[in-house]
């Protein structure tokens, strides 16, 4: 019996020995939507976080929610699972496809405990696409992507439930601290003899804008009010983070802890809801750098190499492959790379091309870059423009229409189907295209993204089913059942 025990206690310790893993996401969360990259909003906890780890600098992601999402979990580019198209609908029957392992399921075929809390925007009509089939121990949060932060419901119904209860308790408390709450309650309820993966998907900072009073009275120099809203909404999920990870020390975890932070997509544009994106060309849903260039960091003990930005390519693909090797699992052979020694030892990213994205549908837009040039053909998507942050209420519009060759940084319609070509480490905010310069280079990479085109599975994008999907048949809440 002794010799029994030992030998669990043995186990236990290896278990325990994996690092915990926490992976946070920011709703369009814009370039020049973080302190460290814009003094004028504060974020001190992801500052120092950042500036303790590693800032990732040309870590890219999809240009939407659905698309990115579908990145982090599956381990594949989306045009390749047919999630590539905009976003995943309330009442669309679909989901992100069931052939696909997705990654915490994974980490507990490894022994991990798995956590979600948050948005989750992968498909909901049938309980088989959401986060407690697929891999996930324990799952508060919410299935659509986007709803009010303090009544938390779409269209006047509910979204919000743990496991798969709907919880009808949380109205009129914003959306940040009912997520820190039950993330803090996982943390300090967690075994500690095995490890931890938390995904944490905050609401923020996605429209529709709102913050608490409190987080508003912080900017009192913003003069547009709309900007001054998402500043504050900003420095709300801040303070939510720095919860997190006091009770990650509170409770003997952080020190074991890799802590990652990434944004989904770069920030919306439009005066409603106010990212921004500066200097960086477009914004999200454009296949500009303002729309994939994510915001990004990673912080943790077992870095290798800390305090010091890395320039490497790393994209929304590769944390799959990376963390699961990372705790001793096997990745697919048809998955991209493990980019954990470019990470945590500053080396260079095995990562030599990616794909922003290839969108079939509609008018047609795809991009890639490979090595220091990039290639978009067809439609790049709008905004196109180098959009600043307003200095006062009324002047977006201002901006959207000034005129760039008058000495403006203007947003203009971008053309359905152009050819642009950008050599982005000389040329990072995307002002000179060298596609009729360099005719060679737009043939090479044209070539690579045709071979690349031929793994794309067709935009997964049912008609909507109003009927089936209406919530006032599961008791005013959105659920699953109905595909």
């Amino acid at each position: 019996m002794k010799l029994l025990i030992v030998m669990l206690a043995g186990f236990a310790l290896v278990q325990s020995e994996k690092p915990n893993i926490i992976f946070v996401v920011a709703d369009d969360l814009g370039w020049n939507d973080i302190g460290y990259n814009n003094h004028d909003i504060i974020t001190p906890t992801l500052d120092t976080l950042a500036r303790e780890g590693v800032i990732l600098n040309q870590s890219y992601v999809l240009p939407m929610c659905t698309p990115t999402r579908t990145a982090f979990m599956s381990g594949y580019y989306p045009y390749r699972v047919g999630l590539q198209h905009k976003v995943l609908t309330a009442r669309e029957p679909a989901g992100l496809p069931l052939n696909f392992t997705l990654l915490p399921k994974k980490l507990k075929e490894q022994g991990y405990t798995t956590y979600m809390v948050g948005k989750w925007h992968l498909g909901f009509c049938k309980w088989d696409y959401t986060p407690n089939a697929r891999g996930f121990d324990h799952f508060y949060g919410y299935y659509n992507g986007l709803e009010d932060y303090y009544t938390h419901e779409v269209e006047a119904y509910l979204d919000l439930r743990e496991d798969k209860v709907p919880d009808w308790k949380r109205n009129g408390t914003y959306s940040s601290y009912v997520f820190t709450e039950k993330a803090e309650e996982y943390i300090a309820k967690h075994d500690k003899t095995k490890p931890m993966y938390m995904y944490l998907s905050f609401q923020s900072v996605h429209g529709p804008i709102q913050v608490p009073q409190r987080y508003l009275d912080m900017y009192p120099t913003i003069q547009d009010t709309n900007r001054r809203i998402k500043s504050g909404m900003i420095t709300a999920m801040d303070d939510a983070v720095k919860h997190v990870v006091t009770a990650l020390q509170k409770h003997g975890l952080w020190n074991n802890t890799l802590f990652i932070f990434t944004t989904d997509n770069g920030g919306p544009a439009e005066a409603d809801v106010a990212g921004n994106n500066w200097p960086l060309r477009g914004s999200k849903t454009t296949l500009w750098e303002g729309g994939t260039r994510g915001v990004a960091f990673v912080h943790g003990n077992i870095l290798q190499k800390t305090a010091y930005v890395n320039e490497e390519m790393i994209h929304a693909v590769d944390w799959y492959p990376t963390l699961l090797e990372l705790i001793g699992g096997k990745q697919d052979p048809d998955m991209d790379v493990n980019v954990w020694e470019t990470i945590s030892k500053a080396m260079p990213s095995p990562r030599t091309e990616f794909v922003y994205n290839i969108d079939e549908v509609d008018h047609p837009g795809a991009a890639i870059r490979v090595g220091d040039f990039k290639l978009i053909t067809g439609k790049a998507g709008n905004p196109d423009g180098w959009i600043p942050v307003p200095k006062a209420d009324g002047a977006w519009e201002e901006i959207f229409f000034l005129d760039e060759h008058e000495g403006s940084m203007a947003s203009r319609p971008a053309p359905w189907n152009a050819t642009y070509l950008f050599n982005i480490k000389d040329d990072p905010t995307e002002h000179h295209n060298l596609a009729e310069e360099m005719p060679d280079k737009v043939k090479q990479l044209n070539a690579r993204l045709e071979e690349l085109k031929k793994k794309l599975v067709p935009a997964i994008r049912p008609d909507p089913d109003h009927e089936k999907s209406d919530p006032r048949r599961f008791g005013g809440a959105w659920s699953p059942g109905w595909c």
